[in-house]
């Protein structure tokens, strides 16, 4: 006898559940009830149709319902609005949003995929004409009509998520005045604030502004202009705003059904994608998981797992056995022409954690730097101090960052130490990498610090430096270079002339070393250590505190990182 499943939400993991379950099982009678008018859309690509970079609204969606239909024998009902759900029946409750009609249909088994909901905050005058959010198709094509028609010169973006900056990129890119506010005192929070500096300077180099640290208040229509009123600053006045401060699960027939609900009120289920309630099963950016890295349950709201969850779910439903392993939380963005990607846990979170880590900055080239055409990326690799145990990375740059994101998040996913970073076996030719990779890089880096041959200090330690004379603080950059701009303090001797200068350095105080990336101060390091001085290498280099510094000077904030000392 077949089964009759019944499936919520049409987009990511319901989607990709329902073809499964066909591949599965050919008698299976499969409906899927979707709200919005489009199934299997490509959330992920809504803000290139807003800026033209797609151009066809159909390249929008994968599937549509006819396509389904022809193809796997599945009934996909869109407009079609999930009411309740009756497990002591078996039963949901739907409605017609098209006719207003209201049935009830059976189920055998039942799969949620409902996805989550822009979180829309209690602020005066959120209902105002010009203001959007973006989740669904619906929402991109009236933000796409309105630039069209209305041709608004200024948007404001509430919130610096991805979305935010997907948006806010292809508003620029069609020549809007584009301002970003955002509570926290950074963009992208699955980086660290001083990774996050390096996209701050790429979004103002394109012309947009950053409010950052600052909080919305309410809208008001005044002259046919929106003003967005700041907490802490002047109103901002646009044309336009988008909101995108964020999603939360949207788990209401769940909870009205009785269904256990975890963290920020997610789906709480099984490795099974198995709820509380028998035959209920969920998937997608409403459930709760398990994070691989800290053991934790998490929310991850990204499209990958989305997918491998209704995967999983779909093989159980057809009597299978399939397991969710967890998520890492892997993710990459385009912002213009720079890429910036992570995976695993950030410093913040490896702390709010309990994990007692370290990391490693380094700033290597895209491929072999005799090879033309190369560009520098800036890697960030996190590791758990006592074990060396892989925790997270950050990586921002240009070409080969999806590349080197990759191969970290398949090593955390392996189980792979820090250390063994260093053996990876990976491709080489000349226009692709180098013989060392970068990923290879920071298993030396690590393998150095685990045998104590490299001592760090970090960006927000320069701050607590005595400048008593208790420490020499040596900058081993070019003369040329240091000229440029420096650290106050830091005194010049250029590696190439460092053997020959060393009795110019006092014995028996720490010597703390800096250069542009890291390498050459790491180099002095190795000469001073052979010849009897305590080393510390400042990690990631001045490029790095420079890029921290110019970003603390554009927020007009003031940061305890010792910003104060650069020249």
């Amino acid at each position: 006898m077949s089964k009759k499943i019944i499936i919520v939400g049409g987009v990511a993991g319901g989607a990709t559940a329902a073809a499964r379950i066909r591949r599965l099982d050919e008698q299976a009678e499969i409906i899927v009830f979707e709200r919005s008018g489009f199934v299997s859309y490509a959330n992920c690509g809504l803000p290139y149709y807003i800026g033209g970079v797609i151009q066809d609204k159909e390249e929008l969606t994968l599937q549509t319902p006819e396509n389904f239909r022809e193809r796997f024998r599945i009934d996909v009902r869109v407009r079609h609005e999930v009411t309740a759900i009756h497990p002591d029946k078996k039963t949901v409750s739907v409605k017609n949003l098209k006719t207003g009609e209201e049935f009830e249909e059976n189920y055998d088994k039942l799969l949620l995929s409902p996805g989550a909901r822009p979180v829309q905050p209690n602020l005066p005058g959120v209902g105002i004409d010009n203001l959007f959010t973006l989740r669904t198709v619906e929402d991109t094509l009236r933000i796409r009509e309105f630039v069209l028609k209305e041709k608004p010169k200024s948007a404001v973006l509430a919130g610096g998520g991805y979305i935010g900056l997907e948006v806010a990129e292809n508003l620029r890119e069609l020549g809007m005045d584009v301002t970003i506010v955002q509570r926290p005192n950074q963009v992208l929070n699955p980086l660290d604030y001083e990774m996050a500096t390096f996209v701050h300077a790429k979004m103002r180099e394109k012309g947009i502004h950053l409010m950052l640290g600052h909080s919305v208040e309410g809208f008001e229509q005044k002259d046919g202009k929106t003003m967005v009123i700041l907490k802490d600053g002047e109103p901002l006045k646009t044309d336009m705003v988008i909101l995108a401060i964020g999603v939360a699960p949207d788990t209401r027939l769940a909870k009205d059904a009785g269904i256990s609900l975890g963290i920020k009120n997610s789906i709480v289920v099984n490795e099974r994608m198995e709820t509380s309630v028998p035959d209920i099963y969920a998937v997608g950016d409403a459930v709760e998981v398990h994070h691989r890295i800290t053991g934790q349950k998490a929310l991850i709201s990204l499209a990958g797992p989305a997918n491998k969850q209704g995967r999983i779910a779909a093989d159980n439903i057809c009597g299978g056995n399939s397991s969710y392993k967890g998520s890492q939380g892997s993710s990459v963005i385009k912002i213009f022409d720079m890429t910036v990607a992570t995976t695993g846990l950030n410093e913040q979170a490896a702390k709010q954690a309990g994990i007692d880590c370290d990391k490693v900055y380094l700033s290597p080239s895209s491929h072999a730097s005799y090879y033309p055409g190369g560009t520098m990326m800036t890697m960030k690799v996190l590791f758990e101090k006592e074990t060396y145990r892989l925790l997270g990375a950050q990586i921002i740059g240009y070409d080969g960052v999806d590349k080197r994101i990759d191969v970290l998040a398949t090593a955390m996913a392996a189980g792979m130490s820090a250390l063994e970073l260093q053996d990876l076996d990976l491709a080489y030719a000349p226009p692709y990498s180098s013989a060392k990779d970068p990923v290879n890089m920071a298993g030396f880096m690590i393998d150095n610090i685990e045998t104590g041959t490299l001592k760090q200090f970090f960006w927000d330690e320069v701050g607590e430096l005595p400048d008593d004379g208790s420490v020499v603080l040596l900058d081993t950059r070019t003369t040329e270079e240091y000229g440029r701009g420096h650290i106050n303090g830091f005194v010049n001797i250029p590696l190439d002339e460092l053997r020959e200068r060393i009795g110019e350095i006092r014995r028996g105080l720490p010597v703390y070393v800096m250069c542009q990336s890291g390498l050459r101060s790491y180099l002095s390091c190795r000469i001073l250590a052979q010849n009897g001085f305590d080393c510390y290498n400042f990690s990631g280099g001045y490029r790095l505190y420079e890029t921290i510094y110019r970003d603390c000077v554009a927020a007009k904030q003031s940061y305890p990182c010792g910003m104060d000392k650069i020249n």
